[in-house]
């Protein structure tokens, strides 16, 4: 199962795809981000060696992805990449998988429903996570039965993460499955999730 988005590119910057020079700047901004939440959450300043590892990370990131064919799509904010990083993945749903979200904290359980042309999913803001390191962030989930679709957006300002939950929204309705039809199965009509 392969994932796509139509994401609106005023607002939001593909790292899925973009290699070379192609998006560089943004990639960096996106995993300096990540790399600075890490280690807050670690209580340090910095990691030793963040910017070389980031350097290096913005270099094999791309080619990683473009090997997870569709199973990976993440974005920056256009305006400002170090404020937002998204990234929608797709997994196989194993008893493993469902046994590991069932035993999930109790704060995963304030969920709200998130209808979408998946279908109806779950959405669940975390904008005030109880570890203060811990970065604001929003996560919506679908399940297709055979597979668990989510998509992780992180925020670097706790002050601001409210004001992008619409964008954020918009980027989840965006997501759609790629369908793999071959040339006989043509006439085939797919209809949405009721």
């Amino acid at each position: 199962m392969r994932l796509i988005s139509s994401a609106d590119p005023s607002l939001w910057i593909p790292v899925t795809g973009s290699l070379g020079f192609t998006g560089r700047r943004h990639r960096k901004a996106a995993i300096r981000m990540l790399m600075s939440q890490a280690s807050a959450g670690m209580g340090r300043d910095s990691l030793p060696g963040a910017r070389f590892g980031s350097w290096l990370a913005s270099q094999a990131i791309p080619l990683a992805m473009r090997k997870a064919d569709g199973r990976v799509l993440a974005w920056t904010w256009k305006a400002e990449p170090e404020l937002v990083v998204a990234m929608a993945t797709v997994q196989e749903l194993t008893p493993q998988l469902r046994t590991m979200r069932a035993m999930m904290p109790i704060e995963y359980d304030d969920t709200e429903s998130f209808p979408t042309p998946l279908g109806v999913g779950e959405k669940l803001l975390m904008p005030m996570p109880q570890n203060p390191a811990s970065p604001p962030s929003a996560t919506y989930t679908w399940d297709t039965g055979t597979h668990l679709i989510t998509l992780t957006a992180v925020c670097s300002d706790r002050e601001r993460f409210g004001t992008l939950e619409k964008q954020l929204d918009d980027l989840a309705r965006s997501i759609r499955i790629a369908a793999d039809l071959t040339g006989g199965e043509s006439n085939v009509l797919q209809l949405p999730p009721a």
